[in-house]
């Protein structure tokens, strides 16, 4: 049994489109430039469940960039004082 082709409602548009006749018509002509522009990144279920919005996702990665930044300047401030008293200490 065939199935009842659709009907169109709309007069100006046909039933069907030959995209491979038409000028232009190049398959994945934007593909690279959308990539570039585009960011996505699917959650995993348990992940989406905690962070239901963008907002709240973007607020929790920045709350963790913020985390990272601070223990690397520490890190980079003990490193100065260890290097510092190594030059003062007589022993060495």
């Amino acid at each position: 049994m065939k199935k009842a082709k659709k009907v169109v409602s709309d007069p100006d548009m046909r039933a069907e489109y030959d995209f491979a006749s038409m000028a232009g018509g190049v398959r994945g002509k934007y593909a690279e430039r959308y990539k570039a522009g585009v960011n996505l990144v699917l959650l995993e279920p348990e992940v989406a469940e905690a962070f239901p919005t963008a907002a709240a996702v973007n607020e929790a990665l920045r709350t963790l960039m913020r985390g990272a930044k601070t223990s690397t300047r520490q890190a980079g401030h003990a490193a100065k004082r260890v290097r510092r008293e190594e030059a003062i200490d007589p022993r060495g």
